[in-house]
C-alpha cells in the first residue's frame, strides 16, 4: 500500500482515494473543504465531501459538483474544525491488494484545528494505523495563546478602538466570517465586508443556522475597480480579504479616516507578520493547530506511521521521530514514498 504526495494526497490501498487534488484521478475523490488550494479544477463526477463544502464550492469557484457524497462504505468523514463544511476523512481498508492481506486505517486531517471556535467545534481524533496530517505550524516557534484568552483580547481591541475606522484582514473563507462574529459581539457599530466575503457570507447562511448580517462594500468600491477608497461616516468596522492589506485604496482609507489595520493569523507569532502586511495591530488567531496540539494529536490517534505534509512537514516528522519515536515521514512536494505495511 502507498501514500504519496502529488496533485494532492494519494492513498493506495485497494482503491486510489485522492484528496485535495486540482484533478480527479482517484477511484475516490476527496475534498476536505472549500479553500481554493484544496479544491477541484476538473470536477470529478462524485467527490466525497461535506453538504457546505458543496455549496462553498459553487458559491466561490460557479463550478457545480455532478454529485456529492458525505462518505461511502470505506470511506467516514469526521467534522475538522477548520473552516465551516471542512471534513478530515477516515477510508477504512479491507486488506484488499495488501500483500500481508491486513486491514489498515488511513486518517488523513485536510487542514484541522482542534480548538472550538465561536460557531465552530474543533476537531475531535480518532484512532487510525495511519496518519497523514498537514503540519503548517509544526515547529516549537509557532504556540498559540488560549483561546477564550486571545478572543477576548481581540474584543477588547475591537471595543476600545470606538472613535476611528477600524479594518480588519483575514481569508474569505473562514477567518473573515469569525471577525464578523467577534465584532458583532465587541460592539453595535457598523460592518461592512468585501464582496467576496459577502458571497462567502450568503453560501454559508444558505447550507447553514448562521447569520452573518454585515453590508457588503458598494461594487464601486471593490479594490479591482476603485478610483479611490469608499467614503466613510469614521465608525465602521471592514472586513478585507488579507491579500488587500498593501492596497492602494486601504492605504488611504487609513490615511484620509486614521483607521487602524489588524492583521489575524497564526504567523503573528511572529513580530514580522505585523511589518509584512503593514498592520497597528495583530492577533495568533488561527484556524490551525499549533505546534503542541500537532504533536496532542499524533500522541491521540496513536498510528504506526505519521505522514506530514505542508509547512514544517520536515520539522515536524524529524520531531516526532527523534522526541516521541514515531516513524514519522514528510510527504514533500512531487516526492513520493512506497511503504509495505
Amino acid at each position: 500500500m502507498t501514500v504519496r504526495r502529488e496533485d494532492g494526497v494519494h492513498i493506495e490501498a485497494g482503491q486510489t482515494y485522492v484528496a485535495d487534488a486540482s484533478s480527479a484521478v482517484g477511484d475516490v475523490n476527496l475534498v476536505s473543504h472549500a479553500h481554493a488550494d484544496h479544491t477541484f479544477r476538473t470536477a470529478p463526477d462524485t467527490v466525497v465531501c461535506s453538504a457546505e463544502t458543496a455549496a462553498l464550492v459553487e458559491a466561490r469557484t460557479g463550478a457545480t459538483l455532478p454529485e456529492y457524497r458525505e462518505g461511502t462504505d470505506e470511506v467516514t468523514l469526521y467534522p475538522a474544525g477548520h473552516v465551516v463544511g471542512s471534513r478530515a476523512a477516515l477510508v477504512e481498508a479491507d486488506g484488499a491488494g495488501d500483500p500481508a492481506g491486513e486491514a489498515r486505517r488511513y486518517l488523513y486531517t485536510g487542514d484541522f484545528s482542534v480548538r472550538d471556535r465561536l460557531y465552530l467545534d474543533g476537531f475531535e481524533p480518532v484512532e487510525a494505523d495511519v496518519l497523514v496530517m498537514e503540519t503548517t505550524y509544526g515547529d516549537p516557534r509557532y504556540r498559540f495563546p488560549p483561546e477564550r484568552e486571545l478572543q477576548g483580547e481581540i474584543r477588547d481591541w475591537l471595543a476600545d478602538n470606538d472613535e476611528r475606522p477600524l479594518v480588519l484582514f483575514g481569508y474569505a473563507l473562514g477567518r473573515a466570517q469569525k471577525l464578523q462574529w467577534l465584532a458583532r459581539e465587541a460592539t453595535d457599530r457598523p460592518l461592512l465586508v468585501h464582496e467576496s466575503i459577502r458571497t462567502v457570507n450568503d453560501a454559508i447562511e444558505s447550507a447553514t443556522g448562521l447569520d452573518f448580517p454585515a453590508e457588503t462594500l458598494p461594487a464601486g468600491d471593490d479594490p479591482s475597480l476603485a478610483d479611490g477608497a469608499p467614503d466613510l461616516a469614521g465608525d465602521e468596522i471592514l472586513v478585507l480579504p488579507t491579500h488587500h492589506s498593501r492596497s492602494d485604496w486601504v492605504e488611504e482609507v487609513a490615511e484620509r479616516y486614521d483607521a487602524l489595520k489588524a492583521g489575524f493569523s497564526g504567523w503573528a507569532v511572529e513580530e514580522s507578520f505585523r511589518y509584512r502586511g503593514g498592520y497597528d495591530a495583530t492577533f495568533p488567531f488561527s484556524d490551525h493547530c499549533d505546534f503542541d496540539e500537532l504533536v496532542d494529536v499524533v500522541e491521540a490517534v496513536d498510528p504506526e506511521v505519521v505522514y506530514t505534509h505542508h509547512g514544517f512537514a520536515a520539522e515536524f516528522a524529524d520531531y516526532l521521530t527523534t522526541h516521541h519515536g514515531y516513524d514519522a515521514r514528510p510527504l514533500l512536494g512531487d516526492q513520493t514514498r512506497l511503504d509495505q505495511f
